[in-house]
């Protein structure tokens, strides 16, 4: 299962089934745990925790130092969870202790070729990055967002859940839950409608958050004014928008 020209380091660990290609590079300091396999010419920096039965395919740096000015080279930390799929030429970076001190992947990801994870980014379950996706350092992802080829996401950004971001979009701002964005620079082209059905949200919730979207995108009402017509709606979805909306500290795109 270890490719004989590959360089393991004597003090990582490794499940007695992860499969390693050749010429691959795991330094001390690494775990790797069951049914995980990493391709040929993979380099994996110490400091990185891999969960189970992932697909780490070739050329794909993992858990290298963060590209942060103020790094100077202390330990922090790369977590990727389970069942993640992350094609080639993809980097993902680690924390730096002036935040979080890691960079966590979640669970059931599929992360396309050629995307960049930056420093203190955390990225949620069943999120789809297509090729080329770049993220700047401590963006935060909700679960099942997905982001199409080339998406730009500004550093200190929030992506909610269910939301989508079109091909080529600049992200400077948070994109709340639920939304459709996209353009340079992104701006807000109504609910998700299609990834919703996808994951059987019913007729009468989608329905509701059209009518957040609405109330907060298309009637220029202020933003306390919106929020308040928001909470006389009795569905989880719209509260969860509506505490994103209230929490946002560089602004939401609008």
């Amino acid at each position: 299962m270890i490719d004989k020209n590959s360089d393991i380091h004597a003090s990582a660990v490794l499940a007695d089934d992860v499969t390693v290609g050749p010429f691959s590079i795991i330094e001390a300091d690494v775990e790797i745990d069951e049914g995980t396999v990493i391709g040929p010419h993979v380099v994996i920096k110490s400091g990185t925790r891999i969960g189970k039965h992932n697909q780490i395919h070739q050329f794909s740096s993992i858990g290298d130092a963060p590209q942060s000015v103020g790094y100077k080279g202390e330990p922090t930390k790369l977590y990727i969870g389970d069942n993640n799929i992350i094609r080639e030429f993809t980097t993902l970076n680690r924390g730096t202790n002036d935040d979080l001190g890691y960079t966590k992947l979640g669970n059931d990801n599929f992360i396309m070729a050629y995307v960049h994870l930056a420093h203190d980014c955390v990225v949620g379950n069943n999120v789809i990055l297509a090729n080329g996706v770049t993220m700047g350092g401590h963006v935060q992802v909700g679960d099942y967002a997905i982001m199409g080829g080339f998406a730009l996401i500004h550093q200190f950004c929030r992506v909610g859940e269910h939301s989508i971001i079109g091909g080529g979009s600049i992200c400077t701002k948070d994109i709340p839950p639920y939304i459709l964005a996209a353009g340079n620079t992104a701006k807000p082209h109504g609910i998700n409608v299609t990834g919703l059905k996808r994951r059987d949200f019913d007729a009468k919730t989608i329905s509701a958050l059209r009518q957040s979207y609405r109330t907060i995108f298309r009637s220029k009402l202020d933003l306390n004014t919106a929020i308040e017509q928001l909470q006389q709606l009795d569905y989880k979805e719209v509260t969860i928008l509506a505490e994103f909306l209230q929490t946002s500290k560089r602004g939401f795109i609008r």
